[in-house]
């Protein structure tokens, strides 16, 4: 079954596949508590303009929810299309494309964002993850 990236039963069914592979998924080395802004959220996906979710790596696996964390190390904000190019597509260059045309603004511990890039694990459980994540995905 599809669902809107970011909604409420996509975050759901996403954190349900990475629960799957958890006792196989190779643990994050960089603890990293980051906070999401999403800008220019289509209607569809839960009525709001504005989402936020938050990723933190501080136990070692990658968790992933919609809210926001206290005392996160820093706040990343993008519009919708540039997170779905990086959270499901796993298109970094566009990443560093959108950040470099200024559509990905950070705020805090910029080291913390690089350090991410290089310590999330990019074996074969994190590829199929990412996989299963992306055939969920509307």
């Amino acid at each position: 079954m599809s669902h809107e990236f970011l909604s409420p039963a996509w975050m759901e069914a996403a954190r349900e596949i990475r629960e799957k592979y958890a006792d196989q998924a190779t643990k994050v080395t960089t603890s990293i508590r980051m906070n999401q802004v999403i800008t220019e959220v289509p209607e569809t996906v839960n009525g709001d303009q504005v989402i936020k979710t938050f990723m933190d790596t501080s136990s070692g696996a990658v968790v992933m929810d919609l809210g926001e964390l206290e005392a996160a190390d820093l706040t990343v904000t993008t519009d919708y299309a540039t997170a779905y190019k990086l959270f499901v597509e796993q298109d970094q260059a566009a990443g560093m494309q959108a950040f470099m045309a200024g559509k990905i603004k950070v705020q805090g511990d910029m080291m913390k964002m690089m350090a991410m890039q290089t310590s999330m694990p990019q074996d074969e459980i994190a590829k199929t993850i990412a996989k299963e994540i992306k055939d969920i995905t509307a």
